[in-house]
């Protein structure tokens, strides 16, 4: 975000945003629908996905910027095909709960998540370069 300076880089994060919110819902579906996985096996696929770039981002030297955007944009199909398995009628895969409740229980487990997972508080980037 600190890098996010000019109109220029503000208009590319924008795109950015708005196509990966975009294609990663079309994505999500497609795979669930058309691809035929369904909500719960197309949310295991995307989970898989995430879980292997938070492998590569412990166990490699790969790029975390490349790697940030891909979970980024994973992170888009993961959250449709799971909201979708949450609301849709049973008939078609979901488990028909009412959209205020499945709300509720995304929310609910983001907050365990925030509970549970460590967090750490990052470094301005100003604050390393005058440490060094």
């Amino acid at each position: 975000m600190n890098t996010v300076s000019t109109p220029k880089v503000e208009a590319f994060y924008w795109a950015a945003i708005t196509f990966s919110q975009t294609l990663g819902t079309a994505l999500g579906d497609w795979m669930a629908d058309t691809g035929g996985l369904g909500y719960e096996r197309g949310a295991l696929v995307f989970a898989a996905g995430l879980a292997l770039i938070a492998g590569l981002c412990f166990w490699t030297n790969a790029s975390r910027v490349l790697l940030f955007w891909v979970a980024f944009i994973l992170t888009r199909p993961f959250g449709a095909t799971v909201g979708d398995f949450l609301d849709k009628p049973v008939a078609q895969g979901g488990l028909a709960l009412s959209r205020p409740l499945a709300s509720a229980v995304i929310a609910v487990f983001i907050v365990l998540c925030l509970l549970v997972l460590p967090q750490r508080a990052g470094q301005h980037p100003k604050a390393l370069e005058q440490a060094l």
